[in-house]
């Protein structure tokens, strides 16, 4: 296995490390990091950072990957899975947590379910659905806006500014739009005529 498709397998496994930290109620782990008035649980800091890390390897296993011909079959399948496993798992878990709307988890995840169904037609079809600009934006804002849930809003709590909702919106917005743009584009993979 080579170097990409290890980084890759990588953030697949920092996933339930990640739920981990949200979600099991320890005592110890939970205990507040106070500053300035504004506090977070160790545990919420620990899966912040392990969210950002995993979500930063996504650029690299691909760069590396591209520029060293390391390219496979496997790669192609892992790396969008470990890209929607990462974003649909933390959201949900921001969901329980109360830290994030229940309608904008259900309306990312579902155009990553139908962008994906999307591309695996024009597959079938013999042709391949590269990302799009507003693709690569909705990842962007998604990570932006998750990591800003999972640090309570810091840096911006202490200048009241509710960024941490502002980009979450932000993200669900750019999500329809990138999800109505796939499909407007490549809406001669979907032949209706064949059903």
């Amino acid at each position: 296995m080579n170097l990409p498709n290890r980084i890759t397998l990588t953030r697949i496994f920092m996933i339930p490390l990640m739920l981990v930290f949200l979600l099991v109620d320890l005592e110890w782990w939970s205990h507040e990091l106070s500053v300035g008035g504004y506090s977070l649980p160790v545990n919420q800091l620990i899966a912040a950072i392990l969210f950002i890390v995993a979500a930063s390897t996504d650029g690299i296993d691909g760069y590396i990957a591209r520029k060293h011909n390391l390219v496979t079959n496997l790669g192609k399948l892992l790396d969008p899975l470990a890209d929607k496993l990462l974003v649909a798992s933390v959201l949900i878990a921001l969901v329980a947590m109360g830290k994030c709307d229940s309608w904008i988890a259900i309306v990312i995840i579902s155009r990553e379910f139908a962008v994906t169904g999307l591309r695996e037609v024009a597959l079938l079809e013999g042709s391949v659905i590269a990302a799009s600009k507003w693709g690569k934006a909705k990842t962007v804002t998604q990570i932006i806006a998750i990591s800003a849930l999972l640090l309570n809003n810091f840096p911006f709590e202490w200048l009241n500014i509710p960024f941490a909702d502002i980009a979450i919106w932000l993200a669900a917005i750019i999500t329809i739009y990138s999800g109505i743009d796939y499909f407007v584009k490549n809406k001669n993979v979907l032949n209706f005529s064949k059903i």
